[in-house]
């Protein structure tokens, strides 16, 4: 059994981690601890973004009591709003704190971009636009070539959280750029888990999303590999490079 350990903002689209498990196999158990940051973190300003830390190193202690083998901050804004550096050290203190390997779902982008060979992304999010920027900066400041970044403008989490299919089409045509070899659409507040073979049939490259890639994140830890068809093209083929 390996059990893979999330500490997950609130409580938008925690629903997606007992679906992708089930997608997994029975081998693989997914513990999920809710995190209150007091905040949104789809603000450049957000406190709470900045105090994630100590926030994060009270929460692991129950996954540790629950034998998870990995954790993963499952936000992306809230760890890239801090850059590179600021992410890295918010890592490296969790991973402190748990006793055990960790990541964040900003980095799980970089990771599973790197898996599946790629270069060029286009970035399609639902967040403010100086947000998504800082997102592409963050994947710049590990080689990943951004050819286009859309915002959707959404200001807040609550925004988002009732988005079905039909939204997040929309958010894919709007974002998707003819030089970009995928697109990813990071917020772990997004519903996309039964939805990523529809995203990728409408663009026809793979399509990276924010809880998708934070559970892959947590399985790389884990040294796993599962093929998992229905959660994209990231879980149906061989890793070109090892993260």
């Amino acid at each position: 059994m390996t059990a893979l350990g999330f500490l997950y903002p609130g409580h938008s689209a925690d629903d997606d981690y007992p679906r992708i498990e089930q997608l997994l196999g029975s081998d693989i158990r997914v513990d999920l601890v809710h995190i209150d940051l007091g905040g949104d973190t789809h603000r450049v300003d957000a406190p709470a973004a900045g105090d994630a830390a100590g926030r994060l190193a009270a929460g692991v202690q129950e996954l540790r009591h629950a034998g998870a083998d990995a954790v993963v901050w499952a936000s992306t804004s809230g760890s890239f709003v801090q850059g590179r550096d600021g992410a890295q050290d918010q890592v490296r203190t969790l991973a402190q704190a748990a006793g055990m390997p960790a990541s964040s779902t900003s980095f799980g982008f970089v990771h599973a971009v790197r898996e599946l060979g790629l270069r060029r992304v286009a970035v399609g999010a639902a967040y403010p636009q100086d947000v998504a920027q800082l997102f592409a900066r963050f994947l710049r400041a590990d080689g990943v070539d951004v050819v286009s970044v859309h915002s959707s403008g959404t200001a807040s989490a609550a925004e988002v959280v009732g988005w079905g299919e039909g939204e997040l089409l929309a958010l894919a045509r709007d974002s998707d750029h003819p030089e970009a070899q995928a697109l990813l659409l990071p917020g772990t507040d997004l519903h996309t888990a039964a939805h990523i073979p529809a995203l990728e049939k409408e663009i026809g490259k793979p399509v990276l999303t924010a809880n998708q890639v934070t559970v892959w994140e947590a399985l790389r830890l884990a040294d796993r590999r599962v093929n998992a068809p229905e959660l994209g093209a990231l879980f149906t083929r061989e890793p070109l490079v090892q993260a």
